[in-house]
């Protein structure tokens, strides 16, 4: 697990990093990495300046481009549900967004490799998880809808933006007994978030959990 040393101060102070975990933990998350991470983690990091003083609410916020940064229990909830069974060694996160979910998957697995389609984005996350010492992340400007081939195939695979249907891309990238948790939708506001293990014979299990609002998948 790599460890984070990240000190801030006012509303960016660890003492407020400590109350958003309290939170989380109130929700419902359980997994002792995870929360761990989350209270390392320098979230206010990944956002615009002017955004910092709200960096540890537990909400969404805007990063730019059309694109948000995901609320810290989604973040949570999604990467509890991916290393529930097992932690996975070699990851595949499509759309890395701000950096902040690859940062907390960085933290827990040996291999991430993460995608993202907006060239901005993709450089000031592949800037600041540089800066922030992972050196098991490999940040790629691509269309995720893709997945990424060269690597493949995955352990697991997180998608932080919601198609209207599951990409067969992703599916064939996923290793057999890998698991899969991604959004999926139609509507912005009507997304359901799921979790998929690829079984023998390329088949397929899937649970459905709670309702999620998240950007679609470009």
């Amino acid at each position: 697990m790599t460890e984070l040393n990240i000190h801030g101060i006012g509303m960016t102070s660890q003492r407020t990093r400590d109350r958003l975990v309290d939170r989380l933990e109130q929700k419902g998350i359980q997994n002792k990495d995870v929360l761990h991470i989350l209270r390392k983690l320098p979230r206010h990091l990944f956002m615009d300046e002017a955004l910092a003083s709200r960096a540890y609410e537990d909400t969404a916020l805007p990063i730019g481009h059309g694109q948000t940064i995901s609320q810290p229990y989604i973040v949570a909830h999604m990467t509890e549900l991916l290393i529930k069974k097992d932690t996975p060694k070699k990851v595949l996160e499509v759309g890395t967004g701000s950096g902040y979910q690859a940062a907390v998957l960085g933290a827990l697995v040996a291999e991430l490799h993460t995608v993202e389609i907006i060239e901005p984005l993709y450089q000031h996350a592949r800037d600041l998880l540089h800066q922030l010492g992972f050196r098991n992340i490999r940040t790629h400007l691509g269309n995720g809808t893709w997945g990424w081939e060269p690597n493949a195939p995955y352990d697991a695979i997180m998608v932080t933006a919601a198609p209207e249907s599951i990409p067969q891309a992703l599916l064939n990238q996923l290793a057999t007994g890998g698991q899969m948790v991604i959004p999926v939708g139609k509507q912005r506001n009507v997304q359901h978030l799921k979790l998929i293990t690829k079984e023998a014979n390329d088949r397929y299990n899937m649970e459905t959990f709670e309702t999620v609002q998240f950007v679609p998948l470009v």
